[in-house]
């Protein structure tokens, strides 16, 4: 998620990392995004939301220092106020990583994530064993196996970025 953000914004420094910390595993987001931003030379802010009303400040507050993103995370609260983070990022004019495709779709910059329809896939084939009588307690615990990468030109452009063509090659999907 941070390499994809440093690819399309180089001069990235640091990375609000927003999520509900009562909805999602936060300490493992943040903990594994410090991991990750350590190569890449990028500072990972946490920046925990509990409601709609956190947004506004939590992200005002992050974009008076120079050179930010945002990067979110598999989130409820996301989820259901990501109108809300799309038009901030656009506002304060801040590149943002999103967990899932049409959230790119309704403005977002960029989504990297699970292909949701082979992880749905992936369980539909568990409920087909379960259905044909195998005990659930002997299915093998099934983990993402494909990733995706979409972005979004539109709102490359609005924020000034120019997408390097290494992206363009490996996304899925870009939407103009």
């Amino acid at each position: 998620m941070a390499g994809n953000a440093k690819e399309i914004a180089p001069r990235l420094k640091r990375a609000a990392l927003v999520a509900n910390p009562k909805t999602t595993a936060y300490d493992y987001f943040v903990r594994n995004a410090k991991i990750a931003a350590t190569s890449l030379n990028i500072e990972v802010v946490p920046s925990p939301i509990n409601d709609i009303a956190d947004f506004e400040p939590a992200i005002a507050s992050f974009v008076r220092v120079a050179d930010g993103a945002l990067l979110t995370v598999p989130d409820g609260t996301l989820y259901a106020h990501r109108d809300v983070v799309i038009a901030l990022a656009a506002r304060y004019r801040l590149p943002a990583v999103y967990p899932w495709r049409y959230v790119v779709a309704e403005g977002g910059l960029m989504a990297y994530g699970v292909d949701v329809v082979d992880a749905f896939q992936q369980g539909a084939s568990n409920v087909s064993r379960i259905l044909r009588g195998e005990n659930p307690a002997d299915l093998p615990v099934q983990v993402p196996t494909k990733y995706e990468t979409i972005l979004n030109l539109k709102t490359a452009k609005a924020l000034g970025l120019s997408v390097p063509s290494s992206l363009l090659v490996r996304a899925d999907e870009v939407i103009e």
